[in-house]
């Protein structure tokens, strides 16, 4: 990470760095703080990244899953559960598929390699903050493929007992209209000029859905969108 950054960050946001190598979570937190990020803790191993975290209470966590002593994913684990708004950001040397979606059953927001350049980075950031799902090109794809899947198969086996399943809660036109494109890929920027409205009112239609579901990300959303094949449409 030692390349000039281009991306704006986000004031206010606070930032924790987790990963085993020191120069390159010192490169990683530099570039951050540059970039207008509070960068409140950093952390060399999985039971420190755990313990700082709680104590630091970052908003956005930058996450490696090659560390001592606790894997990523569980450190991801712990903490979301602790912390249903915290968002992970794991930024990982490997790009192997089955890392990428046990990242994402942990509670991972999104998914970025070692090869991104700081900018990339930082845009990554900027956008898990603001609650989108960020992958490496082509990771994508693959996270809402297996969630298809895996819906499918939800489907499947429950069909008997659907009869008798209480009503899913009442969304709005719009509501629904934003979840359906939320769970398309659509970042809240590419929403927001698909419907003419604003980002705000993006992120506000996705919070009431949030909570009239009672989910607490929007993995968690994408999830439920395609149970229910709302991708589909």
């Amino acid at each position: 990470m030692t390349e000039t950054a281009d991306a704006a960050g986000e004031p206010g946001v606070r930032v924790m760095v987790v990963d085993d190598h020191p120069m390159w979570r010192d490169a990683v937190a530099r570039d951050l703080a540059a970039a207008g990020f509070e960068v409140v803790a950093t952390a060399g191993d999985g039971p420190q990244a755990v313990r700082r975290a709680e104590a630091a209470r970052p908003d956005v966590l930058v996450l490696d899953l090659n560390l001592p002593e606790l894997p990523g994913v569980e450190v991801c684990r712990r903490l979301v559960r602790e912390d249903s708004a915290l968002r992970v950001l794991v930024l990982s040397a490997s790009g192997e598929h089955a890392d990428v979606l046990e990242a994402v059953k942990s509670g991972a927001t999104g998914y970025l390699v070692k090869s991104a350049g700081p900018g990339e980075l930082i845009d990554a950031v900027r956008r898990t903050a603001a609650g989108d799902p960020v992958f490496t090109p082509g990771l994508a794809g693959l996270v809402l493929g297996e969630y298809r899947r895996l819906a499918g198969e939800a489907r499947a086996a429950d069909a008997p007992r659907e009869a008798g399943r209480p009503e899913a809660p009442h969304l709005t036109e719009r509501e629904t209209e934003v979840l359906r494109l939320v769970a398309k890929g659509l970042s809240y920027k590419q929403i927001a000029e698909r419907l003419v409205i604003s980002h705000r009112t993006v992120q506000n239609h996705v919070q009431n859905t949030l909570g009239k579901l009672q989910l607490h990300n929007r993995v968690e959303l994408v999830r439920y969108a395609i149970e229910t094949g709302l991708d589909e449409g």
